[in-house]
């Protein structure tokens, strides 16, 4: 066979797998929802990575919840640590409280702390706590006397969970003070958002509250704070996006949300740390931290 046939055979088939690779790059990539995309998920480096069962109860819980006069928080987001704050003086550290019989999540709280420990170090440092955990009745109580302008009815209410709590400054109003502009700048760094921003009124159905905080933890803050997203539009977003990357803290994360119509198998990277949330909206959050 003459030298040329045997090179035009040999680019042939050179071409011909080029492009059998490209088609299953393109599937792949369909597959985990990201379209055009340059580089593979973790899971699928890791052989496919592991599957994990998902259940409705699941949607229902977590730090990513929605809670609002549309999805009221069921039984699964109440967060089981409520303790009173005055009773652990080690949660109440470097900053005071308006009310002395005060609940919250003794994990939110601990996150608050170290908040109020990093704002120490700029110098911020009258910060106190006005409101935290309600229950049902208390929640009542507030919104008969208030009314609805004031107050969400019960179950409604992000307080009725242990993640929110309203922020205050002893020096005055919250808004134009060190203490509530440091956490406007310094907030999600730490995994807490405002919760009601002045600029999403018409996305959250809340007047502006520059006091009212809320922990969803890292890195969602800082990818809500980067995108300029409210909760009420975070699961649409992380849909969309299917499986995405980010760091925070110098770690490294892997995230998608996936819906949970009863039942459903979601698969994680084999060797991640892997913690779920629901979002109340029928899905579940799946927060890879990546090795």
């Amino acid at each position: 066979m003459k030298k040329w046939v045997v090179l035009l055979l040999l680019a042939v088939l050179i071409g011909n797998s080029y492009i059998q690779r490209e088609q299953e790059g393109e599937s792949a990539g369909r597959a985990y929802g990201e379209g055009d995309r340059s580089t593979i998920t973790a899971a699928e480096a890791n052989g496919g990575g592991r599957a994990i069962e998902l259940t409705e109860a699941q949607t229902y819980g977590g730090s990513l919840i929605l809670v609002n006069a549309a999805h009221p928080v069921r039984e699964e987001g109440v967060l089981p640590d409520i303790v009173a704050l005055a009773a652990h003086p080690e949660l109440i550290e470097g900053y005071g409280l308006l009310e002395a019989d005060t609940r919250l999540s003794a994990g939110v709280a601990e996150r608050f702390r170290d908040m109020v420990d990093a704002a120490a170090e700029d110098g911020v440092t009258h910060f106190r706590i006005s409101s935290g955990y309600r229950d049902e009745a208390e929640q009542r109580r507030m919104y008969e006397e208030k009314g609805a302008e004031y107050a969400l009815p019960p179950g409604r209410s992000e307080h009725n969970t242990g993640l929110s709590l309203d922020v205050g400054s002893t020096l005055g109003e919250m808004g134009g003070l060190p203490e509530g502009q440091w956490l406007i700048r310094h907030a999600a760094e730490h995994g807490f958002i405002l919760r009601y921003p002045k600029d999403k009124t018409e996305v959250t159905g809340i007047q502006y509250e520059p006091w009212h905080f809320r922990y969803v933890g890292l890195p969602h803050s800082l990818i809500m704070e980067e995108n300029d997203l409210a909760l009420e539009e975070y699961s649409a977003f992380l849909r969309k996006k299917g499986i995405i990357q980010s760091e925070a803290n110098g770690e490294r994360y892997e995230i998608q949300a996936v819906d949970v119509p009863g039942h459903a198998t979601a698969r994680v990277p084999a060797d991640a740390e892997v913690e779920l949330s629901g979002d109340n909206q029928g899905g579940v959050v799946i927060t890879s931290r990546l090795q």
